[in-house]
């Protein structure tokens, strides 16, 4: 598959980044630290009220970094096939290794581990120096000492403060190996390895249990094993590989294993996961990346690529949400309206926690993108389940009475109006009519009657009737849709707006108007802006089949990428939130929605590949619909679609039988398990099997 020998998902270097925010982020979903760094996070655990809540700072015990007095070559290297960062001396006498990882298994260990390997045989012992600048203390957690466990040191506290005035404050315990200053191989000994475990949990039950299961998998060697086994499953379910440039490979698969890195365990409970922020579980202290909170970023830019080939992992976000009903609950009578308002920033309770009132009050379309959400997972699942008992439909329902509830009624135009609010585009606010938010806000309505179809459950006639009379604005003359009410062609824009209404809202719109969307607002959209915003320009060019323009466009993307670990910055001078998973969403987007053209439609899975002249070969494998696993191949003059057998981490119990429709010619191919199907490249439907009359010879 890759005509490079290099291998694209190991990123090394012989010198660490000048800027310590570039190291890589280790993180299960659970637990998140940047290598040599002090802090780490735990999801879940914030400390401070409302706008002052943020991710609380954990000391981390691996704040470690290896020495040695003899001179060695040093190597730095992060292997994404499994998650495991090494740092590497070489001299003549030794090889010394130092190991780091977020265990993907059991997402409360964090483990760090020491090899040493003689080069040569001598009778000499080796030592290595272990500097650690770990203390055990935190701004944001009064810790005391417990007694110890187990040979393991145990600390225990409380957050200084709730995130709801009035609340519980969170409580944290930590246990882990005492470090030693040195370790040393002795003379009769070739080779030797030390682990170092540390065990993050809020009771101490749970930390005594997790550093118990952390001893007795190193006791019988497999504490490594079992985290690279969960890898391995990870990766088995999603592959996005192409062949052509490195530089794009490697920002590809990147891109894939920090998102993966911020979801649970494919076998944890979904319960425990604190959703995430557009920096990841490794940052978000006081006043840095957006303080933890989880915003629009994982419903609209990080979900939809995990949601293709994680059933599980998709549920976990829409769980997520579910938790935080009462929050949202409050937030929209507090606001004046009915239904439910989704916070702009979330942290665990579901209130409003971001530091500026006017975001909380006017960004309202976070409600309708976390419809969307919930949306794509039914399509790609039918998963009524999560409807029912899951309390999907409240979530649905919910939304739909804020909305009927927030419009006003405009009888000169006989439309309903959506009034002081601030787009996605964030260098506007108090506007009417926003295009996005109207027409995300249309969407939510028009699922939340289908819904209740399916469910039996009677809807108001209000949401058809709000979902019919809600004004989207267009400019009739120009042919174009105006951000907002007011908004003057050529005014500049600071992200990616109203050219999403193509993907991921899917308005129906002529080419000509798409294309003036994007030509109109590329010009002016603020080259520092965000990062994510260039995935969905590109992806806007390749439903007009110019996938040179849109890779052109992608490109820019490259600038946010910090060296040599493919770490994101929101911005491409480097500042902003690190590691910008939102960035990385969107990127990834382009590829598994743009180049494939896979739309997640009510009835099937649309597909339209296209892929540019320097790319011959991409690479699809695990999408996951309707609990089959299909992968796809697009080369440049045909497509391969293959089926697996039943995705164990699927959202139902049985696969459902799948066809292709092929849109030029109508033809029907049976997609059937174990074969592959090749075909000419054009667009295409891959729907539930509704007919056994084949017209395809095969």
């Amino acid at each position: 598959m890759m005509s490079d020998p290099v291998d694209p998902y190991i990123f090394s270097s012989d010198t660490l980044p000048s800027d310590p925010r570039f190291l890589p982020p280790l993180a299960n979903g659970r637990l998140g630290w940047r290598v040599f760094g002090t802090i780490m996070h735990m999801g879940g655990i914030y400390n401070g009220e409302r706008g002052a809540c943020h991710r609380a700072d954990i000391p981390c015990p691996l704040a470690v970094k290896m020495r040695m007095e003899e001179e060695g070559t040093h190597s730095y290297t992060l292997d994404t096939h499994t998650g495991i960062f090494t740092h590497s001396i070489l001299t003549s006498r030794v090889q010394a290794s130092q190991l780091f990882y977020a265990h993907r298994q059991y997402p409360n260990l964090l483990v760090m581990e020491v090899f040493l390997q003689r080069q040569k045989t001598t009778e000499e012992p080796i030592t290595v120096t272990l500097e650690s600048s770990f203390t055990p203390y935190s701004d944001d957690i009064t810790f005391q000492d417990a007694p110890d466990y187990k040979g393991g040191r145990h600390i225990f506290g409380q957050t200084k403060s709730p995130e709801v005035p009035g609340g519980l404050s969170t409580s944290m315990h930590l246990i882990w190996t005492p470090l030693t200053t040195s370790v040393t191989l002795l003379p009769d000994q070739s080779q030797s390895r030390w682990g170092f475990l540390v065990a993050a949990a809020e009771s101490s039950e749970s930390v005594q249990a997790c550093f118990d299961t952390g001893l007795e998998l190193f006791e019988h060697g497999d504490l490594q094993t079992s985290h690279l086994r969960a890898w391995a499953e990870l990766w088995l379910g999603s592959r996005v590989e192409l062949a052509g440039p490195l530089p794009l490979s490697r920002a590809v698969i990147g891109c894939m294993f920090y998102l993966l890195s911020a979801f649970p365990s494919l076998t944890e409970a979904p319960s425990l996961f604190g959703g995430v922020s557009p920096g990841g579980l490794s940052n978000g202290g006081q006043g840095q990346d957006y303080w933890g909170h989880v915003f629009w970023d994982q419903d609209t830019w990080i979900y939809p690529s995990i949601a293709l080939f994680y059933p599980k992992l998709a549920r976990a976000v829409l769980d997520y949400r579910v938790r935080t009903i009462e929050g949202a609950k409050a937030n929209a009578e507090q606001q004046g309206y009915k239904g439910l308002k989704f916070p702009w920033e979330s942290a665990v309770s579901g209130q409003e926690v971001c530091p500026d009132d006017i975001y909380g009050q006017q960004e309202i379309h976070i409600n309708g993108d976390v419809i969307l959400a919930f949306q794509q997972y039914l399509y790609l699942t039918q998963d009524l389940e999560m409807f029912k008992e899951g309390r999907g439909s409240e979530v649905v329902w919910g939304v739909a009475d804020y909305w009927v509830s927030r419009v006003t009624w405009n009888p000169e135009d006989q439309h309903y109006h959506i009034r002081g609010v601030m787009p996605p585009d964030e260098y506007y606010y108090n506007v009417d009519n926003s295009v996005y938010t109207n027409s995300v806000a249309k969407n939510s309505l028009q699922f939340a009657v289908e819904l209740a179809a399916l469910l039996q459950h009677p809807a108001p006639p209000e949401w058809q009737e709000v979902a019919d009379k809600l004004k989207i604005p267009f400019d009739e003359e120009l042919k174009y849709h105006p951000e907002f009410d007011g908004y003057r062609k050529g005014s500049p824009v600071k992200q990616a707006d109203a050219v999403m209404l193509g993907y991921p809202l899917g308005l129906s719109m002529s080419l000509e108007v798409r294309r003036n969307d994007l030509e109109w607002y590329e010009t002016v959209t603020d080259p520092h802006g965000p990062a994510m915003t260039w995935g969905m320009f590109a992806v806007g060019w390749l439903e007009l089949s110019e996938a040179q323009k849109a890779q052109q466009l992608l490109d820019k993307c490259f600038e946010n990428i910090q060296g040599p670990f493919q770490v994101w910055s929101e911005s491409s001078d480097g500042s902003g939130a690190v590691n910008f998973l939102t960035g990385m969403g969107g990127f990834l987007q382009a590829f598994l929605f743009g180049y494939t053209g896979f739309r997640v439609q009510k009835d099937c899975l649309h597909f339209a590949p296209l892929i540019p002249d320097e790319m011959a070969v991409l690479s699809v494998k695990g999408v996951n619909y309707l609990s089959n696993k299909l992968d796809l191949l697009v080369e440049k003059q045909e497509v391969s679609l293959a089926v697996r057998k039943q995705a164990e981490d699927s959202g139902s119990e049985e696969p459902c039988p799948l066809e292709i429709v092929l849109e030029s010619s109508g033809k029907i191919i049976p997609l059937i398990p174990g074969q592959t199907v090749t075909f000419p490249r054009q667009a295409g439907k891959i729907k539930k099997q509704r007919s056994r009359s084949y017209c395809w010879p095969l």
